[in-house]
């Protein structure tokens, strides 16, 4: 089973957290791929990590190119098993997948300030709860993360 983090934004864009976590995986030698609930998303995200300025760099590339395997971070629409061999798993907006526990780490992003993100949030971990996976969470707080709970 995988171990699950869910992280409830309150203090930042999506793309700026995300950008944080995903430096974490890259300094750390790891693999993510970032699923997209939506492609106008995926687009936006790739656009947007090239010109983060915390971490300032972070290689990454649209998942179905002829790189795929070379980028240490894959952003994507598809369910599917990344050719990049991610060991890291980011979900953002809504976005949900069958094989979680085919990644060591799963992390689910969601904008606290939308009560339909947070409903689905508490739906995801319910299922993913029920499925035995080791569930954790996240809230943005002055300092940074914290662990809820």
């Amino acid at each position: 089973m995988a171990e699950i983090g869910f992280y409830h934004l309150t203090r930042t864009r999506l793309d700026l957290a995300l950008a944080k976590l995903l430096g974490r995986v890259v300094a750390g030698a790891g693999r993510a791929f970032v699923l997209c609930g939506e492609e106008e998303r995926a687009k936006a995200l790739d656009a947007a990590l090239w010109t983060v300025p915390d971490p300032d760099w972070l290689p990454h590339g649209m998942a179905g190119g002829e790189a795929d395997a070379m980028q240490p971070i894959l952003i994507g629409t598809a369910d599917i098993a990344p050719a990049n061999g991610a060991r890291f798993l980011f979900l953002v907006d809504g976005a949900e997948s069958a094989r979680l526990a085919e990644y060591d780490r799963v992390l689910d992003l969601f904008d606290g300030a939308e009560e339909s993100a947070v409903a689905a949030a508490r739906a995801r971990w319910k299922a993913a709860k029920a499925a035995g996976h080791a569930l954790t969470y996240w809230q943005q707080g002055a300092g940074g993360w914290e662990k809820k709970g």
